[in-house]
């Protein structure tokens, strides 16, 4: 299924929300942030004095204003939750000159404990209320780090572990609590991005113009379905805000021959918004074939149809080129050449078409039709010398080609019945579609398939006095796995309110169930290895949390404990049948436990400082593996690349003069192997430091430097790939029109 035929779904709701009468404005409300620049999308509701039920609901336009007509009574208790805000309550009176014309109210940040994110509960939410641990990258944040990829950024927030291999553009997964690379959830601007089966590359996944970050730990498959089961990462894409057309633009460039160049044209007038984006970055890397290319366009579109609609189409797409070197360098020791001929390719599309409804003063009704697209090639033509291991040669030609395509539909709706519940109800329809081939080296291999997949959940939120408690479940028909039921329940509890030095103390709780349809190569493959097994179950996760959350000092300082087990059950293992032959075949077999402690300091100073440092100890273990497994695979290994022991810490000055981060991670020894018999079994520890900032010496002209690897280490995230060293890149940006 196609774009095509979303959006012809999508235009049979648009008629009726256009025939509704224009009504008079009787109330407007601005929101805008601690430097009085407006804020999109955040969500306003409005009280009477004493009712606990809004009489209206509305989310403000790219000017950041929500109005409000035909009310039925004056509010006089105003509630704003934007995301990356704290939440606000504001008192008004009911005959006072703001409450007949309108008022502004200006947000202020929090500290990531009481942040308002939207994934926890797919709507807005301070983050201590969900009952889920959340951290987030604001755009203020972004714009000061400027990570190349999401991969840069993700590895300074608490509890994610990165292994890329080798150097920029090298595959870089995702490890949380103990889970698998596949294990994660990813969705940008409103859809998955995910292979079918959850392999991602965070390595390939530019940032620029990214508004905000969401990076959302634990089992989520309650609201997102197959494959987050340990995190959700969700990228959302700035909107134009300024009535006068604002053009930014700019260049840097560094060492090992990078080149970087970006633009982006966006504002917002009457009931249109626009942001039109593109980014092309260049890097030679630190040896031979270890170049880089990626290419970004992107656009961000919005329309408030009327009162009460709003339409937003985004699209995106994104092309890179990667030398790969392969294995050759282990843990220091240069025991090959590096491969000089395979190259990597990688493009992406990815379009969304979302239609905003406010069907009633309380409920927002959401409809949304997607497609992504992603087509990947591998390719390596010449056999080069030098490289030969104990297991002889292993540089041979081959090629690899991934084709799969995404396309669905998904409603959901908003009830907001009371100030202290809200419930979520969804529906989602997914057509997945797509084919492996490998030509060469002979004989062929080739897996193809089609899956049809529906959902339905629901979820409720409810907060009574100091409890906050939410509980759901979805439903999945797939066409792989059949039927299966994911509920998840977690609760906040807060003990004490305290003071100003003690400012309360919570306890959070979490169940939640997790699943992972297969990938296409394990349910279709057909070559004459493999033999296809189209009855497949989804992977499983039971997750269990439990912690506590203390603030201290008016809640500007916030300490987290958070316990974690995860028991990972029918993992997808492939099982020699024919030893003679090596005939064999992808089964459920494997169960694996993750449980580890996470220890997190975060600190809002005051507007323009924050930081954030954690630590996390992980145990990781392969309870159950396939007949004849051996080490690293074996009953009783630890699972691989998941180090017992990580670290993290991003200190953020944002000023409007000035601004920098400082970043650093730890991650110690961890158990992987070189898989080519040369007996390395672990990679050592590293500790990256990475800094930035920028200068504006004018209104309107920045410049603006970023260190990574600042200690120049030699380390290897994954072992025989080593990382690159000591890189810088420095540079200017410029702003025309705008306000």
């Amino acid at each position: 299924m196609r774009l095509s035929f979303r959006l012809s779904v999508i235009s049979l709701f648009v008629p009726f929300v256009l025939s509704a009468s224009a009504l008079a404005a009787q109330f407007t409300v601005t929101v805008v942030d601690p430097r009085s620049a407006v804020v999109p999308g955040a969500q306003v509701e409005l009280f009477t004095k004493t009712s606990s039920r809004p009489i209206a609901v509305e989310s403000t336009s790219a000017q950041g204003v929500a109005q409000f007509q035909n009310l039925a009574a004056a509010p006089e208790r105003i509630h704003v939750l934007a995301a990356g805000f704290a939440e606000q309550w504001s008192t008004v009176s009911a005959t006072s000159p703001e409450t007949r014309n309108g008022l502004t109210m200006a947000l202020r940040l929090a500290p990531a404990s009481e942040t308002v994110v939207v994934t926890a509960t797919r709507t807005p939410l301070p983050s201590d209320e969900s009952g889920a641990s959340m951290s987030l990258l604001s755009a203020a944040q972004l714009e000061t780090m400027r990570p190349i990829s999401a991969g840069d950024a993700l590895r300074f927030l608490p509890g994610a572990v990165v292994n890329t291999a080798g150097q920029r553009g090298g595959l870089s997964s995702l490890f949380v609590d103990g889970g698998d690379s596949r294990y994660n959830k990813v969705i940008v601007d409103g859809v998955p991005v995910n292979d079918p089966g959850g392999t991602f590359d965070f390595g390939v996944l530019p940032l620029f113009q990214a508004d905000r970050v969401e990076f959302l730990r634990g089992a989520q498959s309650t609201l997102y379905g197959s494959d987050a089961m340990s995190s959700v990462v969700q990228v959302w894409s700035q909107t134009g805000s300024t009535p006068t057309p604002e053009l930014r633009f700019g260049a840097d460039a560094g060492n090992y021959g990078t080149e970087n160049g970006y633009a982006s044209l966006a504002g917002a007038r009457g009931r249109f918004d626009y942001n039109v984006f593109g980014n092309q970055f260049n890097t030679m890397g630190s040896g031979p074939n270890d170049d880089y290319s990626n290419s970004l366009e992107g656009i961000n579109v919005g329309a408030k149809l009327n009162n009460r609609a709003s339409l937003r189409l985004r699209m995106r797409h994104d092309h890179s080129v990667t030398g790969v070197q392969g294995e050759w360098n282990f843990n220091g020791q240069p025991l090959l050449s590096p491969d000089l001929d395979q190259r990597a390719r990688q493009s992406n599309f990815l379009g969304d078409l979302e239609l905003n409804v406010n069907t009633s003063p309380n409920s927002v009704q959401r409809f949304s039709a997607y497609e992504f697209t992603v087509k990947t090639a591998n390719v390596d033509g010449i056999t080069n010398p030098g490289r030969v291991t104990p297991f002889g040669e292993v540089d041979t030609p081959f090629q690899s080609y991934l084709n799969v395509n995404r396309a669905g539909f998904m409603y959901e709706g908003d009830f907001a019945e009371r100030s202290w519940t809200q419930t979520v109800v969804g529906y989602e329809f997914e057509d997945e579609n797509g084919s492996v081939n490998d030509p060469i080296p002979g004989p062929p291999f080739s897996a193809a398939g089609l899956r049809l997949n529906d959902a339905a959940y629901v979820e409720q939120h409810v907060t009574y006095g100091r409890l906050s408690a939410t509980a759901g479940v979805r439903f999945v028909h797939n066409t792989t796995f059949g039927n299966t039921g994911v509920p998840r329940a977690a609760a906040a509890y807060r003990v004490l309110r305290g003071g100003n030095r003690f400012s309360g103390t919570q306890l959070n709780f979490s169940y939640a169930t997790g699943i992972k349809e297969a990938r296409f190569e394990e349910t279709y493959a057909n070559g004459p290895y493999e033999i296809p097994n189209p009855n497949l179950k989804p992977e499983r996760n039971r997750a269990l949390e439990a912690g506590f959350q203390q603030g201290l000092f008016s809640n500007k300082i916030s300490f987290t404990g958070r316990y974690f087990n995860n028991l990972f059950r029918d993992q997808i293992e492939f099982v020699t049948i024919d030893p003679m032959t090596f005939v064999g075949q992808y089964v459920n077999l494997q169960e694996s436990l993750a449980h580890g402690a996470e220890a997190i300091l975060e600190a809002r100073i005051n507007s323009s400082i924050s930081w954030t440092a954690s630590y996390t100890y992980t145990s990781t273990q392969i309870l159950q593996a396939p007949p004849g497994s051996f080490p690293p695979y074996a009953s009783g290994d630890p699972l691989l690349r998941r180090p017992k022991h990580s670290a993290s810490t991003l200190l953020t000055y944002v000023g409007r003069k000035w601004g920098g981060t400082l970043e650093g991670s730890f991650v110690g020894p961890r158990p992987d192997s070189d898989f080519y018999g040369f007996g390395f079994n672990h990679a050592p520890g590293y500790f990256l430091v990475d800094v930035g900032g920028w200068y504006a010496i004018r209104p309107r002209m920045t410049a603006y430097v970023n260190v990574e690897n600042a200690l120049d280490h030699f380390y290897e995230e994954v072992l025989g790939y080593p990382a690159l060293g000591a890189n810088f890149r420095a540079g200017m940006r410029f702003r025309i029109g705008g306000d």
